[in-house]
């Protein structure tokens, strides 16, 4: 795979590379094979939410060899406030029914847990043939509800990450690799 020009400037706000793109590429198709082997003679919906999860979302669909579909939601956070109660407002829903099909919730990093925890609640009551989670990123550390992860790519630390769709206010989504931000960085606005 072809590796494109990183900014300077943005590598300067990079303090380490805490997964390069080969062995993010590598657990992705790990991820979508067991997904194939678990699924194999269903066809899945994978349903993702808009925008960080398009970089995990359309590698981890080429990495599934059985038929699947794909949908996508998008949310936007209320308040403060309410973010830390997992409270959303639901900005795009899906354009699928999904009463009876098999459900994979694709996300690209869970941190506290509450906003996917309102999702799954939401899709659940949909009534679905089955509902699991697929996460690229865990971060752990943060989790305030315990969460069923069937597939999991990486635990990671309790640090602000960017690239691989991953973003700071917008920048460093098109990063190929995961790394860890620099204060400094935060601290100026990105």
């Amino acid at each position: 795979m072809e590796e494109y020009p990183v900014p300077e400037e943005w590598m300067q706000d990079i303090s380490r590379v805490l997964f390069t793109s080969e062995q993010i590429q590598e657990r992705v198709a790990a991820l979508g094979q067991q997904i194939a082997r678990d699924y194999a003679g269903k066809s899945p919906l994978l349903v993702g939410v808009l925008k960080g999860i398009i970089f995990f979302m359309a590698d981890l669909l080429r990495a599934i060899n059985i038929p699947v579909e794909v949908d996508f939601m998008s949310v936007s956070n209320y308040s403060p406030e309410a973010r830390q109660q997992g409270v959303v407002r639901l900005v795009k829903d899906l354009e699928t029914p999904i009463a009876g099909r098999h459900l994979i919730f694709v996300e690209d990093i869970i941190d506290t847990g509450l906003t996917l925890h309102y999702l799954l609640r939401s899709l659940q009551a949909r009534q679905p043939a089955s509902l699991e989670v697929c996460v690229l990123f865990n971060k752990d550390k943060r989790r305030l509800i315990d969460l069923p992860l069937r597939y999991k790519g990486f635990d990671i630390p309790d640090y602000y990450v960017v690239g691989y769709g991953l973003d700071y206010r917008e920048k460093y989504r098109n990063l190929p690799f995961v790394g860890l931000l620099k204060a400094e960085a935060l601290h100026r606005g990105g």
